[in-house]
């Protein structure tokens, strides 16, 4: 489990296809302190740990399955060397919870569909897949790209979150542009109201 609070930003080194994918990526974060086998949120895909090092620089390696490449914006965009990452380490027992819940399984890709200056920040709009409009409310929380945001206005299909400076500068939404792919995963709370709803009629 995550929270959506973003601890570092990777840079993708390499990447091979194998039987599976297979990425390195630059970490700030000391390899002694991160196990084989550990769970890394890679731009809000939680990915395993298979392999660590230090030269040139910090670096976990992680294997990507094709269905984790064909529901997320692996599969859209590409990852390929010199990619900026979202980083979040798995939740500790006593951690805060700065954000909420997030479980690094990302339900559909979103997509930017308009960027717009507001005063310092920049408000963002997106266009989510049908099928998940629905669990997406005003008020309410969203994973994109790894990250805990809040939703400000939902219309139809779309809806808008605004980005403080601070988010841009120690997340990669400073690379944003219009037509990017985003991973998002809904609220878990969302989706089980909706469950709950659906079972009662």
């Amino acid at each position: 489990m995550f929270t959506g609070i973003i601890t570092d930003i990777g840079e993708v080194l390499d990447v091979v296809q194998e039987g599976d994918l297979r990425a390195r990526i630059a970490t700030s974060y000391d390899p002694d302190s991160i196990d084989i086998g550990a769970s890394i949120a890679c731009d809000g895909v939680c990915l395993t740990v298979v392999a660590l090092g230090r030269s040139p620089r910090n670096w976990f390696d992680v294997q990507i399955s094709a269905e984790t490449v064909n529901l997320t914006n692996i599969g859209r965009d590409g990852w390929r060397a010199g990619k900026r990452l979202n980083l979040e380490r798995a939740l500790k027992v006593g951690d805060e919870l700065g954000g909420h819940i997030v479980s690094g399984h990302v339900d559909g890709v979103a997509e930017v569909v308009g960027l717009r200056d507001e005063g310092d920040s920049l408000r963002v709009r997106f266009r989510a897949p049908d099928a998940l409009a629905k669990f997406i409310a005003p008020k309410g929380s969203v994973a994109l790209n790894g990250t805990s945001l809040t939703v400000n206005e939902v219309e139809g299909a779309e809806f808008g979150i605004n980005l403080i400076p601070h988010t841009r500068e120690v997340t990669n939404w400073g690379d944003l542009v219009e037509g990017q792919s985003i991973n998002l995963e809904i609220d878990t709370m969302a989706r089980y109201v909706a469950r709950l709803r659906d079972w009662d009629s």
